[in-house]
C-alpha cells in the first residue's frame, strides 16, 4: 500500500479546543498560554491571556510539539521515573523544542491516530493538565 488516510486536526477545531481551554483557566482564575498544533507540530493557534508570563509562551509550545503521542511528563519513555540529570540530557538530545519533561502537554488523539498536541502552561502542574483536557474533551477526541 503506498497511501492511508489519516484525520487531521482543522483550525476551527484547533479554535474550539482553544476557546474551552481559555474557559476553563478563567473558572480555575490563572492565565495560561495555550499552543495548539497539527500532527506535524505546527502551530495552528496560540493564546497568551492578559496576565500571561512571557516565558508561557515558549513552555507551553514545546509542551505541544513534544505531546507527539504520549503526555508530556517526568517519566521516561518506558514510563520509569526520571532523575534530573537524566530529564535534562533527554531534553538535550532530543531538542529543547522537542521534548520536554513539564507536564501540560498532551496528543490529541481520534480513533488512535494522533492529529495534533496541545500545550498549556501558567498554572501549576494540575492546574495545566486540567486545563489542556478540558480542550481536547471539547472536540471529542483522547489524549492517549
Amino acid at each position: 500500500m503506498s497511501f492511508a488516510s489519516s484525520r487531521r486536526l482543522t483550525t476551527d477545531g484547533a479554535k474550539l479546543m482553544l476557546k474551552a481551554a481559555i474557559a476553563k483557566a478563567e473558572a480555575i482564575g490563572i492565565p495560561v498560554t495555550v499552543a495548539i498544533v497539527d500532527g506535524g507540530g505546527h502551530m495552528l493557534v496560540l493564546e497568551r491571556m492578559d496576565g500571561g508570563r512571557f516565558h508561557t509562551v515558549h513552555s507551553s509550545t514545546t509542551k505541544a510539539v513534544a505531546s507527539n503521542m504520549r503526555p508530556t511528563t517526568t517519566k521516561g519513555a518506558q514510563g520509569q521515573d526520571l532523575d534530573t540529570l537524566h530529564a535534562i540530557g533527554l531534553s538535550l538530545a532530543a531538542g529543547t523544542d522537542r521534548w520536554t519533561a513539564m507536564e501540560g502537554g498532551f496528543p490529541i488523539m481520534i480513533e488512535g491516530e494522533c492529529a495534533g498536541g496541545i500545550g498549556v502552561s501558567g498554572g501549576d502542574w494540575q492546574q495545566d493538565q486540567d486545563v489542556a483536557t478540558a480542550a481536547v474533551d471539547a472536540v471529542g477526541a483522547t489524549t492517549m
